[in-house]
């Protein structure tokens, strides 16, 4: 019988294998400190691009660091002036002391080539960062924690990366009237090419494009109302008018983007992405969404319904029904949207059921990271990230029903972080629940009178709003569609 070989242990290595060196140009780093040392005026060109970090050669660095304090001081940088700040330092000692800094004077680049020098330093301290965080990830990766699952090292290895992706835009700092003058009439052109002749992307809902503007980049949008106003309806309206418009081309500034519409992202943390689909497929084809749960359909309507499902096959709206999601995964999974297939409006439905990233103390303190995340996100991916919130009790307990700043669940940190604040509020439904006996005609006749008046009608309330006025837009809604619409007034005539 053939003997087994005992098992032997893979013996570890006795040493750790020798890292190669990390990109860098000590070579560019002497030529640039040169180049600020002869002509200060040449730190204000690269200042922009390049800081004390992003040397290699911590000497350097510590140069860098000195001639920028003297530089922003408005007082000369120079071997002589800063050999008073670096004759004690040690590592300037073991390079020559203060002779090599005459010696960074003699390596001196011409100035036309300092941010193209300064552009390679920056270029090479991210491909250390780069090499660093790929091994902080790997070294991550190999303990196992049970405090750091390896669906939170992901996260955070994204975002990261994203940051990183983020560094070495550099500031414009002042710029001539002419520029920004230059700047203004392309965002004017920009909004006169629009369907809307809006500078923000157009919600295809006349009069509330009018009293925003549209949904602007960076802005951070609530839409309150208490259960049953019709919040998601009106969210699920919005982002199927934008997805609808979708079209790309060259913007007026030559690049290749988004020239109407826009690819919708939309967090649907209440409902599933099913429902929602069902919800804005009621809308595109004029069937009730109960018939269409029921599946109590004609012929025709169903005809209507699957066409309608075929022309929205191609709309760019993206739905994650993921439950209870944190507020740094949203994050992470609209970075990846837009890294993807591009972002330029976010729908998050609802706030309250978005997960803080740690737990807190208090629930008011787990809303303010929630609202202070969502507003991060709209700058980082300057975007408009537009979110639904529930509105507190208090609103039945008064005779007018009409909602206020107020009445927003945790308030303070909602009223500060968003840029709009907007109510929807539909009186019909509070006037419905009012309706009086059969055997009071007097009281039953104005009660008709008064549904007749309100049938079909809703307000958004526009409570708060950074950039333009306050006040109320009136939409009709279709409840049997859930849809909302423009509202046709009576001076218009047929127009709308």
């Amino acid at each position: 019988m053939t003997e087994v070989a005992p098992f032997r242990p893979r013996p570890l290595p006795t040493e750790p294998p020798v890292q190669e060196a990390m990109p860098h140009s000590i070579e560019a780093e002497q030529q640039i400190l040169g180049a600020i040392l002869t002509n200060n005026d040449i730190f204000d060109r690269v200042s922009a691009v390049i800081g004390p970090e992003h040397f290699y050669d911590q000497v350097h660095a510590r140069i860098y660091e000195v001639a920028r304090s003297r530089i922003l001081k408005n007082a000369l940088a120079s071997p002589v002036t800063l050999k008073a700040f670096l004759e004690g330092d040690e590592g300037l000692q073991e390079l020559g002391g203060p002779a090599y800094l005459v010696k960074l004077a003699g390596a001196a680049i011409s100035a036309f080539a300092a941010k193209d020098y300064a552009q390679l330093i920056h270029d090479l301290a991210i491909r250390r960062e780069l090499i660093q965080l790929g091994r902080n990830i790997s070294d991550k990766a190999a303990q196992v924690d049970v405090d750091s699952p390896p669906s939170e090292q992901i996260i955070e290895a994204e975002s990261a990366l994203y940051k990183m992706a983020e560094q070495g835009k550099s500031e414009s700092g002042f710029q001539s009237f002419l520029r920004a003058v230059t700047d203004a009439v392309q965002s004017a052109n920009a909004a006169y090419q629009r369907d809307g002749q809006l500078s923000g992307i157009s919600t295809g809902l006349i009069d509330m494009d009018k009293k925003l503007g549209g949904l602007h980049p960076s802005d951070l949008l609530i839409l309150a109302g208490r259960p049953s106003m019709g919040k998601t309806s009106l969210a699920t309206n919005i982002a199927f008018n934008i997805a609808k418009a979708y079209r790309r081309g060259r913007k007026p500034d030559g690049t290749e983007g988004t020239v109407n519409g826009g690819v919708v992202g939309f967090f649907s943390l209440e409902m599933s992405a099913e429902q929602l689909a069902a919800r804005v497929l009621s809308e595109a084809s004029e069937v009730p969404s109960e018939q269409i749960r029921r599946g109590d359909m004609t012929e025709g309507e169903f005809r209507r319904f699957v066409e309608a499902a075929k022309d929205l096959e191609a709309c760019p709206l993206f739905i994650d029904d993921t439950a209870a999601i944190p507020i740094n995964q949203l994050a992470a999974r609209a970075r990846r949207l837009k890294r993807t297939h591009g972002l330029d409006v976010l729908m998050v439905d609802y706030l309250q059921l978005v997960r803080p990233a740690t737990a807190k103390d208090s629930r008011v303190n787990e809303v303010s990271e929630i609202t202070q995340g969502l507003k991060a996100i709209a700058k980082e991916l300057d975007i408009p990230v537009i979110a639904l919130s529930q509105l507190s009790r208090q609103v039945e307990n008064r005779e007018d029903k009409r909602p206020q700043l107020s009445d927003l669940r945790e308030s303070g940190s909602i009223e500060q972080d968003a840029d709009v604040v907007m109510f929807v509020f539909r009186e019909e439904y509070y006037k419905e629940r009012e309706k009086p006996g059969e055997h009071e005609l007097d009281k039953m006749a104005k009660w008709q009178e008064e549904m007749e008046r309100l049938h079909g009608k809703a307000e958004v309330i526009i409570g708060k709003q950074r950039h333009g006025p306050i006040g109320t837009v009136e939409l009709s809604f279709e409840g049997r569609f859930t849809r909302f619409g423009n509202l046709a007034k009576a001076w218009q005539g047929d127009d709308r």
